[in-house]
């Protein structure tokens, strides 16, 4: 991967905190190229499985500005077995991968039971510690059980990925020094609870993403999304938080950055 050689202190665009690049349909080379245009310059591509966290990392070998992150989705957590667990530990160990996750509970779908979330969920949590890179938390209508297990496992580094909580939560959140990130859903017309979370959420810890291919923002809703439009996150924090665009992009840009220290 090429290095960045204007670093941090001289980007003033946008990052996305969370895409798949290796489910978009144009590809990751075309994606990574428009998200440049646009002003994107860092992407974490997020891994859901171990064969999706290795292509992560083959895809942040190849492309400037993109990072990648290891681990398994509740979805898939009934499959986190041994085997599952050592890829994802050795792909933790490259200082291209940058988080550990995507983790967390989702009981809306509930493909995985929950007692198997809920243990995949912990072992994530300890892959964090033990590593100390950020955790990436994936929860649907599990806030209750997501936040106690946060606690009684002590995690610290969390990334509470397209946040989806009500202002309570986010409040909560902002107490325990958790990362809150919004992505394109904030800006549908029936998103007014999670503009009231995104309002009470902690001004130093908002993150923008796309989680694309899907969520894509309400101007090209019903298209696939792509890291691109994380602008269009930030366009609709910064009117929710009454802040102009710069300012918005510098502070989840600086968020970002302490969220990811691993990011450069």
């Amino acid at each position: 991967m090429t290095d960045d050689t204007a670093g941090w202190a001289a980007f003033d665009g946008a990052v996305d905190t969370h895409c798949h690049l290796f489910l978009l349909d144009e590809g990751p080379a075309l994606a990574v190229a428009a998200a440049w245009e646009a002003g994107v310059s860092r992407m974490v591509c997020v891994g859901i499985d171990p064969e999706s966290s290795r292509r992560s990392l083959e895809l942040a070998e190849s492309f400037r500005g993109v990072f990648a992150s290891a681990g398994v989705h509740p979805h898939s957590a009934s499959a986190f077995d041994r085997t599952a667990g050592a890829v994802v530990e050795e792909l933790l160990a490259d200082p291209l991968v940058v988080a550990v996750g995507e983790t967390g509970l989702d009981y809306y779908r509930r493909l995985s039971p929950v007692e198997d979330q809920q243990r995949a969920f912990r072992t994530h949590i300890a892959l964090s510690r033990e590593t100390d890179k950020p955790l990436v938390v994936h929860v649907r209508e599990a806030w209750e059980d997501a936040l106690r297990i946060l606690e009684e496992e002590g995690a610290e580094r969390v990334v509470l990925h397209c946040f989806s909580g009500d202002a309570a939560a986010a409040g909560e959140a902002g107490r325990r020094g958790y990362f809150t990130s919004f992505a394109g859903n904030v800006t549908y017309p029936n998103a007014a609870p999670l503009r009231a979370a995104a309002a009470a959420a902690d001004a130093e810890r908002i993150l923008v993403e796309t989680d694309s291919p899907f969520l894509a923002p309400q101007h090209v809703r019903g298209r696939p999304n792509a890291p691109a439009n994380v602008v269009a996150v930030a366009e609709a924090l910064a009117e929710i938080r009454e802040l102009g665009l710069d300012q918005m992009l510098a502070r989840t840009t600086a968020a970002a950055r302490e969220a990811f220290p691993l990011l450069r």
